[in-house]
């Protein structure tokens, strides 16, 4: 399980964030706060004069996939390996693997600002919460456990809802993000220009929140979104 959060807030990377991940006002950045959680991290293609900065004629995902296609296996949580991307890629965007440490419930904007509203009412801990290019991420448990590297088929069950990188225009409402696919986290920087920035970030100690509650919550909000 990600050890303990620390709430803070945070500015674009290009606001005084040196290589080594500490800010001018002395706090660390968004992404050495994720290591420092037991989140992995791995580089990522980001805008680059309106294309991708991976320089594949054509790219069809620009600015929203791992540099590697091995991200999987280079994902890490040294603050050491970090620090040599930042230097070889010192403009890249980063993503965190999902399905292992943690899951993300990734709805649009509107239902994700009512969802973390009802949550916080009800006195529930949510987990971090990303805005991303016009997403709201939740971050929340895993459905498989993340202490056994050889995960036994059957201690796992899948979901209509589950998402992989390349079925993202296929899942435009509630998406879940567990095995085989990642998502994006502050600051990164979308095609669109949109810098991804926390919106919530939990206290010292509150463990993650179990997927299928926070799931409740989304559902209940997207279907009353719907039916308006």
């Amino acid at each position: 399980m990600p050890r303990s959060w620390r709430p803070a807030k945070y500015r674009k990377r290009d606001q005084g964030v040196s290589t080594n991940g500490v800010r001018a006002d002395g706090l660390l950045d968004p992404l050495d706060r994720l290591l420092a959680a037991g989140f992995a991290v791995v580089p990522a293609a980001a805008p680059r004069d309106g294309s991708c900065s991976c320089d594949r004629l054509g790219c069809p995902t620009p600015a929203a996939h791992p540099l590697s296609r091995a991200w999987q296996v280079e994902a890490s949580t040294d603050a050491t390996q970090l620090a040599r991307w930042r230097i070889r890629h010192p403009a890249a965007n980063y993503v965190t693997p999902t399905g292992r440490t943690h899951s993300v419930l990734d709805v649009p904007v509107h239902v994700g600002v009512d969802a973390l509203r009802r949550i916080l009412v009800t006195g529930t801990a949510p987990g971090p919460v990303a805005e991303v290019d016009g997403r709201y991420l939740f971050f929340t448990t895993p459905r498989v456990n993340p202490e056994t590297d050889d995960v036994d088929e059957d201690e796992w069950w899948s979901s209509s809802l589950d998402c992989r990188p390349e079925t993202l225009q296929d899942h435009p409402g509630l998406r879940w993000h567990d095995r085989g696919s990642y998502v994006f986290v502050p600051p990164s920087v979308a095609m669109s220009g949109r810098t991804a920035r926390w919106v919530y970030w939990p206290a010292d100690g509150t463990p993650l929140p179990d997927a299928v509650l926070v799931l409740e919550v989304l559902a209940d909000v997207l279907a009353e979104f719907s039916a308006a």
